[in-house]
C-alpha cells in the first residue's frame, strides 16, 4: 500500500521504516533535508515539499503525520489541504488532544477530505516489536488503511476506537496510567534504596525478578532494568522529568468528568516538582516548623 509519511522524528522515521520492511511504498517528507536523504537511503520515495509529496501519490491518498501536537499539527494540514483532493485521508498520528480532532475533522470536511487520528504507542522500540495504535474516525476510513495498521502494529496491537478523537482519547488515557505506573516504580525503588538493604541488592536485578511471574511485571520493568545496567544508582541522569501533555489532559478531563484520580494527579504534580532546584513552598514548611515548634532549618548559603 501507497503512503506519505510527514515528520522523520524518532517515531515517524522508524514507522516509515517497518512499512517499507513490510512491502509498503512509501514517500518522506521531513523539515530536514537530511532526514528526508537517511528515508530514501532506506528505501523510501524522498520528498523536499507538500506540494511533491501529494504529487507522488496516488489517489486517494494516504497521508500520516508525526509532527509535534499543537499548532505544528495545524500548519501542516494547512499546507497540506492546498495540495490534496476529496477522498484523501490525513491522519494525525502525533500526541493530539482530542478536541483538535474534532475541529480539523469538521474544517476538513469542508474540502471533502478525510480525517483520522491515530494514537501511536511503542517509542523507539516500535520499529523492533511493532508500535500499538488506538484509531478514531470513519470505520470506512479504518478499513482503508487497515494493511498499514497490520503492518505498523505488534499482533493484534491495533484497535478502532471509535468515532473522530477516540483515539487520541484512549491514548490520553494510556498515558496518564503510564504516569501513574512509572511513579510507583520509582517510590518504590527509592524506598528500596534508602533501606539497610540497599547498598547489597542490584536493582537491575531486582526488576529482573518483578518480571518474572510477579504481578507487577511489565515492559516499563524491562526497560527499568536495562537502565539499572548501565547506571546502577542513575547517578549520570539528573531528577528532571518532562510531560508532553497527555498526563495533564487526563487529569483535566478526570476533574471535568468528576471522576476521583488521585495517583495519575499526583504523578503528574511530581514531575512539576522534578523541576525545581528547590521548592518554595517547602521553604514555607520548614519555616513554619521552626516558628511553631522550634524546630531546626537548615540555612540556605547561596
Amino acid at each position: 500500500m501507497q503512503i506519505g509519511m510527514i515528520g522523520l522524528g524518532r517515531m515517524g522515521m522508524n514507522m516509515a521504516r517497518r512499512l517499507l520492511i513490510n512491502g509498503h511504498s512509501v514517500a518522506a517528507y521531513d523539515m530536514s533535508g537530511d532526514k528526508v536523504g537517511e528515508a530514501g537511503r532506506e528505501g523510501a520515495a524522498p520528498v523536499f515539499s507538500l506540494k511533491e509529496l501529494a504529487d507522488k501519490l496516488s489517489k486517494p491518498r494516504v497521508l500520516w503525520i508525526m509532527v509535534p501536537a499543537g499548532k505544528p499539527v495545524d500548519d501542516t494540514i494547512a499546507e497540506l489541504k492546498q495540495h490534496l483532493s476529496p477522498g484523501d485521508i490525513v491522519i494525525d498520528g502525533g500526541n493530539s488532544r482530542y478536541t483538535d480532532d474534532i475541529r480539523r475533522e469538521d474544517e476538513l470536511k469542508k474540502v471533502n477530505i478525510n480525517y483520522m487520528d491515530a494514537g501511536v504507542s511503542g517509542g523507539v522500540w516500535g520499529l523492533k516489536n511493532g508500535y500499538c495504535v488506538m484509531a478514531g474516525g470513519e470505520r470506512e476510513h479504518f478499513g482503508h488503511i487497515e494493511p498499514l495498521l497490520k503492518s505498523l502494529c505488534a499482533p493484534e496491537g491495533y484497535l478502532y476506537c471509535g468515532p473522530i478523537g477516540s483515539g487520541h482519547f484512549v491514548k490520553m488515557i494510556h498515558n496518564g496510567i503510564e504516569y501513574g505506573m512509572m511513579q510507583a516504580y520509582g517510590e518504590g525503588f527509592e524506598i528500596l534504596k534508602a533501606s539497610r538493604y540497599g547498598e547489597g541488592l542490584d536493582f537491575a536485578d531486582v526488576a529482573r525478578l518483578w518480571n518474572r511471574g510477579s504481578v507487577v511485571k511489565s515492559w516499563l520493568l524491562e526497560l527499568l532494568e536495562n537502565a539499572f545496567r548501565k547506571d546502577r544508582n542513575l547517578e549520570s541522569i539528573k531528577g528532571y522529568v518532562e510531560d508532553s501533555g497527555e498526563g495533564r489532559w487526563t487529569a483535566m478531563e478526570a476533574i471535568d468528568l468528576a471522576v476521583s484520580a488521585p495517583v495519575i494527579t499526583e504523578s503528574l504534580y511530581r514531575r512539576f516538582r522534578s523541576r525545581q532546584e528547590e521548592s518554595f513552598s517547602e521553604k514555607v514548611l520548614a519555616a513554619l516548623r521552626a516558628e511553631f515548634g522550634g524546630h531546626a532549618v537548615k540555612p540556605d548559603h547561596k
